[in-house]
């Protein structure tokens, strides 16, 4: 089996590499061969079974990903994309990664006969907004209220195309605010939702952009690969016509995220959280619901975690 995953250098990526190291197969198949793809050349932990070919690539050029398509992968992760901030901030960078490139990777798919290649597009919570009833479920109309979002929608809605066309085996997994996220904060507008913890957790200060009695709807990082891994295998019949649904993450506000960590942490670790309203960021981020039904996901045997104590813990774990 060959696996090609775009972003692969990033946070997610890197992790998504690991565990189909660690596995060694997917879908009853053994890997042999993993395409990672990002701006600059992942990084290669490897095992003497798999070829690891790491490349150097703007997605977003033209023609690009035409020599990784012509080797016909038979999973395709993109989770390549220009983060929610930086996609409102930069339109046409956003437009670029985040919508072109996914278009040139579906016509890629198309001129090579890739209708049997699983296709995983990591989409977000952000492709949702406006009005919106109490609790979501699959049904309800996207209306995003950032760049970020509307260019995750309308990526989805190609991908469902096509799907239907029968030009590649689709699947979106729109996935909740990841928490704890490693390394530092980024352009992300939900970045604080991580580093309002990480750094506490680690003895450094952190900023609070956003009123504390804000709504997340988050998972962490582990059970997000786990999907992804699992979208692997999941049967084309049992996903039906409409090929994207939210992943089951739990809700949970800013002030109970803060509770957590006092409760972890004490209240010398609290105490390093300063609250600084943005009214960009909150804005942004306060488009987002925050509660779901995920009927479908769990349905199809996708897992959320149980508890926002269990991710610290998890965070906690990983780092002792």
């Amino acid at each position: 089996m060959h696996i090609a995953i775009t972003g692969a250098a990033g946070f997610l990526g890197q992790r998504l590499v690991h565990q189909l190291l660690e596995r060694g197969e997917l879908n009853g198949q053994a890997i042999r061969r993993l395409t990672l793809i990002d701006q600059s050349e992942p990084p290669v932990v490897g095992r003497a079974d798999i070829e690891v070919m790491p490349l150097a690539l703007d997605i977003s050029a033209p023609g690009a990903l035409d020599p990784v398509l012509a080797a016909r992968p038979d999973v395709i992760y993109h989770l390549a994309a220009v983060v929610s901030a930086a996609a409102e901030a930069d339109l046409d960078l956003g437009m670029r990664v985040n919508f072109d490139a996914t278009r040139a990777l579906l016509e890629g798919c198309r001129a090579q006969g890739l209708s049997d290649t699983r296709l995983i597009m990591a989409s977000s919570v952000a492709a949702y907004g406006g009005e919106l009833p109490e609790t979501l479920d699959d049904l309800t109309a996207l209306h995003p209220q950032n760049s970020y979002g509307a260019q995750k929608a309308m990526s989805e809605l190609l991908v469902n195309d096509y799907s239907r066309r029968g030009l590649v085996d689709g699947l979106v997994l729109r996935l909740p605010t990841i928490v704890i996220r490693p390394g530092r904060p980024n352009a992300a507008a939900s970045s604080f939702a991580s580093s309002i913890l990480r750094e506490p957790l680690g003895g450094e200060e952190a900023v609070c952009p956003v009123p504390t009695d804000l709504e997340l709807f988050v998972m962490s990082p582990a059970r997000v690969v786990e999907a992804l891994v699992h979208g692997a295998e999941v049967p084309s019949e049992a996903l039906g016509p409409f090929r994207a649904f939210m992943l089951p993450g739990i809700t949970v506000s800013v002030a109970a995220m803060l509770e957590t960590l006092r409760e972890v942490a004490g209240d010398a670790a609290l105490a390093r959280v300063r609250h600084e309203p943005d009214a960009r960021i909150a804005a942004i981020v306060g488009s987002w619901p925050a509660r779901f039904t995920n009927d479908r996901a769990r349905r199809l045997g996708f897992r959320g975690d149980d508890s926002f104590r269990e991710i610290v813990q998890a965070f906690l774990d990983e780092r002792a």
